[in-house]
């Protein structure tokens, strides 16, 4: 990892056995790599704590390849892809270690089985169609090192189905309500739980949800005190804010 290089380098320089040119040398090409179509950021692990994050939609397989290539060369381990054609996973199969759900269509590249907060991330959903924005959140934590426990379909058209779950919702970190609809999960959550609740809504529903507006409109309007939005069908930043969430947090509940 570039941090872990950084460290030796360091090391090096404070034993003697490095001199500074040599060290200035082996760092100065560090901060990101030029290819071109991309300019990948090594040191985004050392700012924010989280290695940067591919973004798959829009990118050729071999622009993917490309960059995929140029973390590995600095031994990087789950990389996450989001939002990755079935297409452009087959080809990155073919040359590369991938873990692929097409549900969430979520890649994860050299995938490590990792637990680094002791907290618990709860993603609801409120309905079955909502599933594949819910497992974008929740594969992005799993990844980010987060324990995570999945309610799915415990929408408020049958609120018994989330009241029975609430010694699981007592006992979160952070939970992470996605629905669509009128979005009303992430109201119903904040007002049963003393924890963060992320909200997000789905572009699930009929005609008048606006393609996802009308729950965006009402989980921004939520009267539950400690509820954020993110943005229509976010769910990897929905996971990745709650796993900062539950590494702040994680360890005092």
């Amino acid at each position: 990892m570039e941090s872990q290089h950084i460290l030796s380098v360091l090391q090096q320089i404070e034993d003697g056995t490095l001199d500074a040119q040599t060290a200035y040398e082996q760092l100065k090409i560090s901060p990101f790599e030029d290819l071109g179509y991309a300019k990948v950021d090594h040191h985004r692990g050392i700012r924010q704590g989280v290695q940067e994050v591919i973004y798959g939609a829009g990118k050729t397989a071999e622009q993917l390849e490309g960059i995929i290539q140029s973390m590995l060369s600095r031994q990087a381990t789950n990389i996450l892809i989001t939002r990755l054609s079935q297409e452009n996973a087959a080809h990155l199969a073919e040359r590369f270690s991938i873990t692929y759900d097409k549900l969430s269509r979520i890649g994860i590249i050299e995938r490590r089985e990792k637990l680094t907060a002791s907290g618990t991330i709860v993603i609801a959903t409120g309905g079955t169609s909502d599933i594949p924005i819910a497992e974008e959140a929740a594969l992005t934590a799993e990844v980010l090192g987060n324990k995570v426990n999945r309610l799915y379909d415990v929408g408020v058209a049958g609120i018994h189905r989330l009241l029975s779950h609430v010694e699981i919702l007592s006992q979160a970190t952070v939970i992470v309500a996605v629905a669509g609809m009128e979005g009303a999960l992430a109201s119903v959550i904040g007002g049963l739980c003393d924890c963060p609740v992320i909200a997000v809504p789905t572009s699930v529903g009929y005609g008048a949800n606006f393609q996802g507006l009308s729950a965006l409109l009402s989980m921004l309007n939520s009267c539950a005190s400690g509820v954020s939005v993110v943005n229509i069908d976010n769910g990897f930043g929905a996971g990745y804010l709650a796993s900062m969430i539950n590494h702040i947090g994680g360890n005092e509940r």
